[in-house]
């Protein structure tokens, strides 16, 4: 039996130990997100979804990972400051976890269990041979910025590929449903 989502331990990015039961009935946008990826503008799309939706009750969650790339190398603090001063981000950000693997945190592994594919997945994976890159597993997170929407009841009711930007009309729409149930 999997732990429910509201109960796994996590810690802010100045460290202080909390769970998502901080935002019980709220609904959630969890990112992974990276500073130094191509869709590391997103931030910026984010902090705007947050900024519009927060007083319906959405809260925006960034949990770095360097998993993809090195491409989130810093520090915590680093981390903060970056996206402090580049997107003016007020959204709460965690600290850094791993998101796949052996080591991926008890919270990516209950949100992969709980959506194993992300919507727009197949176009994105193709993207990333391209690229050269290999994709993994379908349910294990593909890269930086990948999103998961968890309902008010504290269940995961969607989850969108890593391109999916935050201004997408499907996204929008499954966030606009959420806060309304």
């Amino acid at each position: 039996m999997t732990t429910p989502l509201q109960a796994i331990p996590v810690n802010r990015i100045d460290g202080a130990p909390t769970t998502l039961g901080a935002y019980a009935g709220k609904v959630l946008l969890v990112v992974n997100v990276a500073s130094r990826c191509g869709l590391t503008p997103q931030y910026e799309g984010l902090e705007k979804l947050y900024e519009d939706k927060r007083a319906q009750g959405l809260e925006v969650l960034g949990f770095p990972a360097n998993n993809f790339g090195a491409q989130e190398p810093g520090s915590d603090a680093e981390i903060s400051q970056f996206c402090s001063l580049t997107y003016d981000v007020k959204f709460p950000l965690f600290s850094k976890i791993s998101v796949l693997g052996a080591d991926q945190h008890p919270l990516y592994a209950n949100l992969t269990a709980a959506q194993p594919e992300a919507l727009g997945a197949a176009p994105f994976r193709e993207e990333l041979k391209g690229y050269g890159i290999q994709p993994g597993d379908p349910k294990d997170v593909m890269w930086n910025f990948e999103k998961f929407l968890v309902g008010r009841d504290g269940h995961v009711v969607a989850r969108f590929a890593p391109d999916t930007a935050p201004d997408d009309a499907r996204l929008l729409k499954a966030i606009d449903a959420a806060l309304a149930a």
